[in-house]
């Protein structure tokens, strides 16, 4: 990868303040600011590279998970997704504890409370990954397999993405979704222990173990879920890349800028705390692809390198990389509409069902679960929907 270039940045849709507070923690004072930034983004790139062999390796899909409780009644993958939030939350609770992430300096925990962006975005997320066969992550792990749909579904789902970030839609969502009549003032920290009125790495630690806790015990209380090696992999390994990579972005990232002397976040797009996500990244590398001069790699970008590089290493080392295209224009028309969607949605939202369903949750974030229950929400509907058109047409 090559750095070059004023670093991108992404204005988060709440229009939070970038100008951090300093905190006298140790620090690389003679490490230069480009370094650190690349250290933060090659690390996002490993993370994200053992991400997409493991979820290649297991068929890990938050789209399958719900199509499979669904339409089958399967919980496996759902199980495998939830033991994901729950490794995510202890990890990240363990880094809060520890001093080593600051959970109210996360896009998640900042500003106003949008419930109902959260909450139409999420909706919105999750039709549109029902009808374009997977979610961001999805995506990218099924480009990586040769998967020539997920070309499309990446093209239009970043550039819809790029639009509800700085263009034309964003003045839709900033006017009717976040107005203020459907916003709630929560304070600086919206995570749970916060609201609860509790402050502080203990209070958090001990929130976050008793809801991990409890979604553990929900995940291997299923004599099938233990008995799978590959859900009890993806699982295990999506919940610690999440809490490693609020290490790298939160501690790793977390320096002196030379010409500010300010302490800043190297390395990200939003210039805060950052771990997985899929969508926001996926605008900004098409954003870096067509300024490539005045922009450069951050985090989030390689994270996408990372997991289609990762899917396609597998796909080749296992013998099952193989191209799939479409099959009709109607199953094309259903890709790009599914794409559209899920670039506003995942905007809108903050997030996708690895950065709002994993990544978001895991700082407790209020808006996280909001955001959650409106892709699951969302993507259930509208497989039921498609299952009575079925039957109906049958």
């Amino acid at each position: 990868m090559h750095w070059h270039g004023r670093p991108a940045v992404y204005n988060p849709p709440d229009n939070l303040n970038p100008n951090l507070p300093t905190y006298n923690i140790n620090q690389m004072d003679s490490t230069p600011t480009y370094d650190v930034a690349n250290l933060v983004a090659w690390l996002g790139f490993l993370l994200a590279f053992i991400f997409g062999y493991v979820a290649n390796k297991t068929s890990f899909c938050t789209m399958g998970a719900v199509s499979d409780v669904v339409n089958m009644g399967d919980w496996g993958r759902m199980r495998a997704w939830l033991l994901g939030i729950a490794i995510a939350i202890l990890g990240t609770a363990v880094l809060v504890y520890l001093g080593d992430l600051r959970v109210s300096e996360t896009y998640y925990t900042r500003g106003p409370f949008h419930w109902l962006a959260f909450l139409v975005g999420g909706l919105t997320f999750g039709i549109g990954m029902t009808l374009g066969s997977g979610c961001g992550q999805r995506t990218l792990v099924r480009l990586g397999g040769g998967n020539l749909k997920s070309v499309v579904v990446f093209l239009f789902m970043g550039y819809f993405a790029l639009v509800s970030m700085n263009g034309i839609l964003r003045v839709f969502t900033d006017t009717f979704l976040r107005a203020d009549i459907f916003t709630l003032y929560l304070g600086s920290d919206q995570s749970l222990p916060s609201v609860l009125g509790y402050s502080g790495g203990m209070s958090h630690l001990v929130v976050a173990g008793v809801l991990a806790l409890a979604i553990i015990v929900f995940v291997f209380a299923s004599k099938e879920f233990r008995s799978s090696a590959d859900n009890m992999l993806a699982g295990a390994v999506v919940g610690l890349v999440v809490a490693a990579g609020w290490y790298v972005t939160a501690k790793l990232g977390y320096q002196e800028d030379p010409e500010t002397m300010e302490m800043v976040y190297m390395g990200t797009a939003s210039k805060l705390a950052e771990s997985m996500t899929f969508v926001g990244p996926l605008a900004n590398t098409m954003d870096l692809w067509a300024y490539w001069t005045d922009k450069t790699m951050n985090f989030g970008i390689a994270t996408v390198f990372g997991v289609v590089i990762g899917s396609f290493i597998y796909s080749v080392f296992n013998k099952s990389f193989r191209w799939e295209y479409f099959t009709s224009p109607q199953d094309m028309f259903r890709h790009l509409i599914g794409a559209a969607l899920m670039g506003y949605g995942g905007v809108t939202a903050l997030g996708c069902t690895i950065g709002q369903g994993v990544t978001g949750v895991s700082t407790l974030a209020l808006g996280s679960f909001v955001a959650l229950f409106g892709i699951i929400a969302g993507a259930a509907a509208t497989m039921k929907i498609q299952y009575y058109l079925l039957m109906r047409d049958a």
